[in-house]
């Protein structure tokens, strides 16, 4: 339980979706133990989604083995590391922690220096000369002004950066999802276009009737509720619904046994509604609706257990929320069909900006192709220009190796008596 909870205090957000820690470490004496650093590689873990999700764990593992900061995080409150009070304790580590901690820094840099270059390159930005350190500035993670050591600043901004991005990254997700459904609606809307009358009329029926087929499913149970875990007492786990106790429930399915509900243990539990709704061999289901819908129960069910808003749900959490009301007599819940995406409006600009997008890469296209064009008469002139220096050199070429021949008629003296001999060739006589 104490790794569990220093998992949690490292980076508030980020920790908490790595539970696959499995033991905790025993202190030993370091004086007498030494232990080689090839031991200290980072478990495999869930990804947080973050794109310095690797770098993030990696750090959280090596400091976890550091029995000073890993008394000094079970001991801090939950604010105040978030406010970085507790990076502090980093002088406090092992050397060879530091040093793994420095190795990984600069791994870090290194990587985000190459998806820069990447970046450049495919924008076409090669052979110009990159600023590396002004662009790495966007990278708040860690300090890009040494790039060498892992210091304080550091982990004060790892934990910081975690905190935040994941705080927003469900956000980012609802967004994405909302971007997918205008562009298939665009994509529906542009096809009928392309269509007669009657094809057009065929197909607008068509997509009414997957729209209805697909909202003709049973019951949805309210997420978290009596009735939902009921029934996944019942279907999922075969036990006999008059006997659900909610703590047996609790462990039953806390997968890992560090005695918390992660995020992904959550959304297990929303299986057996969703499958109520969505089927992969039916036409009418999609599949990343799906998907949107177990984030939005995991959501709703985080918003109401969750009160200490660390991303986890504990075992006192869960029992206190199954004696309130809302879990014996819950609300309807509202699937996504019920719930509009966008509005009319926003989809009107949505496809304005496609509309300009799609502009600005026929202009770019266009522009591309005179770039071409240009290159081409050049490349033209270019070949015609070699094409003349290579006979002139040819023609010089023979001048100097045609045969000199000595011209009888021009043999004589000078007013000294010496001898001259005058060299002819086909257009040229010089003494």
């Amino acid at each position: 339980q104490m790794l569990r909870r220093t998992s949690i205090a490292v980076s508030y957000l980020a920790i908490c979706m790595w539970t696959c820690l499995e033991a905790v470490p025993i202190a030993v004496d370091q004086t007498k133990v030494s232990r080689p650093a090839e031991n200290l590689e980072p478990p495999k873990s869930v990804d947080t989604g973050l794109h310095y999700d690797r770098y993030l764990r990696e750090v959280v593992d090596f400091l976890e083995k550091d029995p000073h900061f890993r008394e000094k995080l079970h001991n801090t409150d939950m604010e105040d590391i978030k406010q970085g009070k507790l990076a502090k304790e980093l002088d406090f580590v092992s050397h060879h922690v530091r040093t793994k901690l420095d190795e990984l820094k600069r791994q870090e840099v290194n990587r985000l220096r190459t998806l820069i270059k990447a970046k450049q390159d495919i924008e076409g930005g090669r052979g110009l000369k990159i600023d590396h350190q002004a662009l790495l500035k966007q990278f708040e993670h860690l300090n890009h002004m040494n790039p060498h050591t892992f210091e304080v600043d550091d982990l004060d901004r790892l934990i910081k950066s975690a905190t935040h991005d994941l705080e927003n990254y469900d956000k980012e997700r609802h967004d994405e999802f909302k971007r997918y459904e205008m562009m298939k609606e665009h994509d529906r809307r542009e096809r009928l276009k392309t269509l007669d009358e009657d094809a057009r009329k065929k197909e607008e029926e068509h997509y009414e009737q997957m729209r209805r087929k697909h909202a003709e499913h049973p019951k949805i149970n309210h997420p978290g509720s009596q009735d939902q875990l009921k029934e996944v007492w019942e279907e999922a786990d075969g036990l006999d619904p008059d006997d659900f106790d909610p703590k047996t429930f609790f462990n039953l399915h806390d997968t890992n046994g560090d005695g918390y509900f992660d995020e992904q243990e959550l959304e297990a539990l929303f299986t057996k509604e969703l499958e109520k709704i969505y089927d992969p061999t039916q036409e009418e289901d999609d599949m990343v609706e799906m998907e949107e819908e177990r984030l939005r129960m995991r959501e709703h069910v985080m918003n109401e257990v969750d009160t200490n808003k660390d991303r986890l749900v504990s075992l006192d959490e869960f029992i206190i929320a199954t004696k309130r009301k809302e879990f014996l007599e819950p609300d309807a819940w509202d699937t996504l069909e019920q719930n509009p995406i966008y509005t009319e409006e926003e989809m009107r600009q949505f496809e304005e900006h496609l509309t300009r997008e799609e502009n600005n890469l026929i202009q770019k296209t266009a522009d591309l192709q005179k770039q071409r064009e240009d290159l081409e008469r050049q490349q033209q002139q270019l070949n015609a220009q070699k094409l003349e220096l290579q006979q002139a050199v040819e023609h010089m070429e023979r001048l100097k190796t045609q045969r000199i021949e000595l011209s009888p008629e021009a043999k004589g003296k000078c007013a000294c008596g010496c001898s001259i001999n005058v060299y002819t060739t086909d257009s040229w006589t010089w003494p």
